[in-house]
């Protein structure tokens, strides 16, 4: 199997994370979801990466789910099934814990294990003829508790159960209506508008970024706030970066973070 199913490419303190199968339209296979993964736990431990771009490769597909062609071997059956299941649910679970900000750069395809990809980026920005679903019904197959997770937080019980139980594909302008996607943009402009956000998120403060990713994902917890939980939120106070953004206002000049 080649090494390259997911490339990473970085500039600066962007980094990009491309699902790299076009010949298949960047459909996921098991060792896919392994690399995704092992590069998303690497990439959220790197303090100096600021925010990370994750697309498909070519211009025609985000990624249409999983490789149907796989199922007869290494998904035949529950006991397959499970040990894929525990490197598919791997690599959410490094998307959804990790503390760099993710955009999604969409551009056509985004459909079953994509849109559960998409669905656990910050930011997802999509061009006019993108498409989007989960139509696994067709299939006799069931979304597991962990595969929705991230749906349902982005947009709740109605639509997600709309989603799964029609298995209709949405165009663009009706995912962005449900939530489903931030910003939806010619599609000859999504890949200059997705770095345009990402560089917005890179040049603000990189910590206070990070602090907001975490305080988002306890938010979706509902026990109650402890008060050292409501004491982090002091935090950024004590930060130099803190300093260098008030005095760069008051000073009218854009403001040069150092992540301390």
């Amino acid at each position: 199997m080649s090494v390259d199913l997911i490339l990473l490419q970085r500039e600066q303190d962007i980094a990009t994370v491309i699902l790299n199968r076009p010949e298949k339209l960047n459909a996921l296979i098991k060792p896919m979801w392994r690399q995704l993964g092992e590069t998303i736990r690497s990439l959220s431990c790197d303090d100096s990466l600021r925010c990370i771009v994750l697309r498909g490769a070519g211009d025609r597909s985000f990624a249409p789910g999983n490789d149907i062609s796989e199922f007869k071997d290494a998904r035949s059956n529950s006991k397959d099934a499970k040990e894929y299941g525990e490197i598919h649910h791997a690599a959410l679970a490094a998307l959804g814990e990790c503390p760099v900000p993710l955009v999604a750069l969409i551009q056509g395809i985004c459909v079953g294990g994509g849109l559960e990809i998409a669905s656990l980026c910050d930011l997802r920005i999509c061009g006019d003829s993108s498409r989007f679903g989960i139509p696994i019904k067709r299939l006799g197959l069931c979304a597991g508790i962990r595969e929705m997770q991230g749906l349902y937080d982005l947009v709740g019980k109605a639509v997600t159960m709309e989603i799964l139980l029609e298995g209709r594909i949405l165009d663009a302008a009706e995912a962005l209506q449900k939530g489903l996607v931030t910003r939806v943009v010619a599609d000859d402009a999504v890949v200059e508008e997705a770095y345009a956000a990402a560089r917005r998120i890179a040049d603000g403060a990189p910590l206070v970024a990070r602090w907001h990713k975490q305080f988002m994902r306890r938010l979706g917890d509902p026990a109650p706030l402890t008060e050292a939980e409501k004491d982090l939120g002091y935090l950024c106070y004590d930060t130099e970066d803190f300093h260098i953004g008030y005095r760069s206002f008051l000073d009218k000049t854009k403001p040069v973070f150092k992540g301390k």
